[in-house]
């Protein structure tokens, strides 16, 4: 087969957006070869479009989030909420090392099909309120839809952009994020704005994907922006203390922070929790 300027720069665009989305398995496309989607792309072309390394740009790329843009929710719901996804075969497990309690507040930042959210609302009870915030209004339609057919009336759906939440100043007790936290365009920025919408003393929890070279498959290298021990000291610089890590996951960390306050307070390390 000859491989025509035409020719090529279709391979390149099959390859990327044939590139496993978040939750989806990052499968190799060449067979036997261990070379991802991605690696194809850059081998077709000489060009290097990997995600960068952990010492590389403070945001996620754009590209990441494509996807989610006039999103078939149907379709996401299948890749999502599926058996072998680990975050969601662990969901429950997830949901009670939150240690969520009833009227509390919580949002689910980067809420995807709702899920998690839609835990969160039980666990909450009548007296709280969970807001599913995402970049994706198909998404959040989606959410909306599946709140009205099961009657869930403490879930608040809402459509946020790259450098906010959209949520008030003090609304919330947990910010809970999963496989969120590498999509964030300006990391910098979501968490300021998740600080903010913090009670004092209030929670962030982020669970994400390990990033260990050597160890990671070439897709996830390629995919996650920072390893967990980036992830500490971006949010640490943002006003929060690491509290526990529970040894829940295994292809995930979890982590829940403290927001810090204002006042003077002694620094205390993360508490280990086995399950």
């Amino acid at each position: 087969m000859t491989l025509t300027p035409t020719r090529i720069a279709l391979l390149l665009l099959a390859a990327v957006m044939a590139q496993p989305a978040c939750g989806e398995p990052g499968a190799a496309i060449l067979p036997g070869s261990g070379a991802g989607p991605v690696d194809v792309a850059r081998n077709l072309t000489g060009a290097d479009v990997q995600a960068p390394a952990d010492s590389g740009p403070p945001g996620g790329s754009p590209l990441l989030n494509r996807y989610y843009q006039g999103a078939d929710f149907d379709r996401w719901t299948d890749v999502f909420e599926r058996r072998g996804r680990e975050v969601f075969d662990q969901r429950f497990q997830i949901v009670h090392a939150a240690g969520v309690r009833e009227g509390m507040r919580v949002a689910d930042i980067g809420a995807g099909t709702g899920f998690f959210a839609a835990l969160f609302a039980r666990a909450v009870g009548p007296e709280g309120v969970v807001y599913a915030v995402d970049t994706s209004p198909d998404f959040v339609a989606g959410i909306e839809e599946r709140a009205r057919t099961y009657r869930v009336k403490n879930l608040v759906p809402i459509v946020n952009t790259q450098q906010g939440t959209g949520l008030e100043p003090n609304s919330i007790d947990l910010a809970f994020l999963c496989d969120t936290y590498h999509h964030f365009e300006d990391p910098r920025a979501m968490l300021d704005s998740i600080y903010q919408a913090l009670a004092p003393y209030g929670s962030l929890i982020i669970i994400d994907m390990h990033r260990i070279p050597g160890l990671s498959s070439p897709w996830t290298m390629g995919h996650v922006r920072a390893g967990r021990n980036q992830v500490v000291s971006e949010v640490e610089a943002a006003g929060f203390r690491l509290m526990e890590e529970p040894r829940l996951l295994r292809d995930n960390f979890y982590l829940r922070f403290e927001k810090l306050s204002d006042e003077p307070d002694l620094k205390v390390g993360p508490i280990e929790i086995d399950p």
